[in-house]
């Protein structure tokens, strides 16, 4: 017995949503939202094993959220849409807003401290131009070698301290970090407040930042 068109086009649609109803499937979807991957690092990155990073992968692979190329014998996956991008943001925009628990974590990666609002990356591009911000990309250092803000500065939330004392408290300091589920920013902004420096993290990540057609900087460039 068919089922109705209706009905076939909301299985499609649940099966979009079953592909990211996985932690494991998050943390590979923030993976390659930085750039392209293999299997391997992809499993490195996400503490997965090779068995179970592929299983996760064929399944957002058949959802339509990554594709693939073949780099002699390796598989090299990444985002099929940057629609994804945005998709991932509205998850966390809907929890944020709706989910206590979710507020409750966000406030404690704060020291329970009152946040500022995030910078706009209208804005910042506009102080970039200006020469009136310090940008900090607080991702590991082969993420920041892959592709990062022009001007920013590699520093880990161990650096921060030393960081801390080489910077103006008059300057302007925005983190950043993977997107919407870093939680890095989040950390790197409460603890340089709470050093006293006039700190904000930025609006999305690298990956959104990049798709608005901005300009990054590459290991290769």
């Amino acid at each position: 017995m068919s089922i109705s068109p209706k009905l076939a086009l909301l299985e499609e649609y649940a099966l979009v949503a079953r592909a990211l109803s996985a932690t494991a499937r998050l943390m590979i979807l923030e993976q390659l939202a930085q750039g392209e991957r293999g299997v391997e690092a992809l499993a490195e990155k996400t503490g997965l094993t090779l068995a179970n990073c592929s299983q996760h992968l064929q399944l957002l692979r058949r959802a339509g959220f990554v594709t693939s190329r073949r780099d002699g014998k390796a598989v090299i996956y990444r985002l099929s849409d940057a629609k994804t991008l945005a998709l991932m943001d509205l998850l966390r925009i809907v929890a944020e807003r709706n989910l206590a628990q979710v507020e409750r974590i966000l406030r404690g990666l704060s020291g329970d401290d009152e946040l500022p609002e995030a910078v706009s990356r209208d804005e910042l591009a506009t102080r970039l131009r200006e020469g009136s911000v310090t940008v900090l990309d607080v991702r590991p250092v082969d993420e920041y070698a892959a592709a990062h803000i022009p001007g920013a500065l590699n520093v880990t939330l161990a650096d921060l301290d030393r960081i801390a004392k080489s910077l103006n408290h008059g300057t302007n300091v925005v983190a950043y970090c993977r997107g919407p589920y870093c939680v890095d920013s989040r950390k790197a902004v409460a603890a340089l407040r709470r050093l006293g420096l006039d700190a904000k993290r930025l609006e999305g990540g690298l990956p959104e930042w990049r798709e608005d057609g901005r300009s990054v900087v590459t290991e290769a460039s």
